[in-house]
């Protein structure tokens, strides 16, 4: 069985043409073209083509579709139910009746999960944890080798947890949030206007700037407390960290593992392994892909 995998972000639009097996026949990037007006017409139309696109090169009757897009999805999977302030009309639009397919919809972060789990890091792994950390912080949770979606599928919001009581509220109104303490979008606001970005702090960091040090310190301690209260929690074979931020390699993971060494309740000397995300910036699309093919097993 073929699907098209297609992952729906604020600037571009991939997209994959996959097997069952994982092998990928074609993938392809469009922009969203989301900052036109009126925006909602754009990113949708160009959707439509990606789909011609993919239907031109490999001719398929009736193709199962995924599309990774964010936001909750509804009960059904079939359109995305509540995402406010981003791309305008995203919210209930049915793209079954749109492209006049079979359409199965899921949150991007869910989508990443899903690819580790089918190709990826945990691949044969029933029970795992993904935190994405990029420009916020999100996140899936398997449970015995499925998708946990939750009520209202909203499972899996990793960065919503508290890991400062005294914070301030976040987007969700969650105080000290995970999300605030390493996002990228914080960083400005966290550096007192220092840094721009997580890149920019980086590099000073690793210039030895001592402000920079503990700024970047302080968030690795934070994310290694989330991640040791959620292994508590849900007890996964494997943590799965995922991201743009986690191209920062040792210097992420090396001070993490130190957290997690004083952090994690380990019984019997027994430790959740922490590991690096498979898949780069074609993890929505892929996992959209795996996501619509379980589905239409």
């Amino acid at each position: 069985m073929t699907s098209i995998g297609i992952d729906l972000g604020g600037t571009w639009i991939k997209a994959v043409l996959m097997d069952s097996d994982g092998s990928i026949h074609h993938q392809t990037y469009h922009p969203t073209h989301a900052d036109r007006r009126p925006g909602e017409d754009h990113w949708k139309e160009a959707i439509a083509e990606t789909v011609a696109e993919m239907k031109e090169k490999y001719p398929l009757p009736h193709p199962v579709i995924g599309l990774s897009a964010p936001g909750l999805p509804n009960a059904t999977n079939d359109a995305i139910a509540f995402m406010p302030g981003r791309l305008a009309g995203l919210e209930n639009f049915q793209w079954g009746k749109f492209l006049g397919e079979t359409v199965h919809v899921l949150n991007d972060a869910h989508a990443a999960l899903m690819a580790e789990a089918r190709f990826g890091a945990a691949k044969g792994v029933k029970n795992a944890l993904m935190l994405t950390l990029g420009t916020g912080v999100g996140g899936g949770i398997l449970i015995d080798g499925k998708l946990y979606q939750g009520f209202f599928q909203k499972a899996g919001h990793v960065g919503h947890v508290t890991v400062n009581a005294a914070g301030e509220r976040d987007i969700v109104g969650v105080p000290g949030s995970l999300e605030d303490a390493i996002g990228n979008a914080t960083v400005e606001k966290r550096s007192l206007g220092r840094y721009q970005t997580t890149y920019a702090l980086l590099e000073a960091y690793r210039q030895g700037d001592h402000f920079a040090r503990w700024l970047w310190l302080d968030s690795v301690q934070k994310l290694a407390t989330g991640i040791a209260s959620l292994v508590n929690v849900l007890s996964p074979d494997l943590v799965i960290l995922g991201g743009g931020i986690t191209g920062a390699d040792g210097d992420l993971f090396e001070p993490l593992a130190s957290f997690l060494d004083l952090y994690e309740w380990r019984p019997g000397g027994k430790h959740t392994p922490v590991v690096q995300a498979h898949f780069g910036d074609m993890a929505g699309a892929i996992g959209a892909a795996s996501f619509a093919l379980q589905r239409s097993v």
